[in-house]
């Protein structure tokens, strides 16, 4: 196998789409984590039933929690605030909110038939 066969094999492999749940077992203004292609990534589900997906780990504390942080807005904009340290992260993009330097992945996330998807 060619090493440019063997990237897109890999490149294939790390963009799947898993399903992750049913949407009823993510309560609403809240998050999930799941793991993806073997990284731990958090899904929130805001109130109107918008999903978004990023990576559960928070860079501040070195901890896998971001999943358990409390989702709301900053000025309109959805974010989940980590329960150590409190920073805040943009759903939309994962940039945190009091450091410009630190942004978190975020991947795809899609509602099928009522099950929640993501790409990673």
């Amino acid at each position: 196998m060619s090493q440019l066969s063997a990237n897109s094999e890999n490149t294939a492999a790390a963009e799947r789409w898993e399903a992750i749940c049913k949407l009823d077992d993510i309560w609403p203004n809240t998050g999930v984590c799941a793991l993806v292609n073997g990284k731990q990534i958090a899904i929130f589900r805001l109130q109107d039933d918008q999903l978004y997906a990023l990576d559960n780990h928070d860079p501040h504390s070195g901890a896998n929690v971001l999943s358990r942080g409390l989702v709301g807005d900053l000025a309109g904009e959805p974010v989940v605030a980590s329960p150590i340290y409190k920073h805040h992260y943009q759903l939309r993009t994962g940039c945190c909110v009091e450091d410009a330097a630190t942004a978190l992945n975020t991947y795809a996330v899609e509602l099928r038939e009522r099950n929640v998807w993501v790409q990673a």
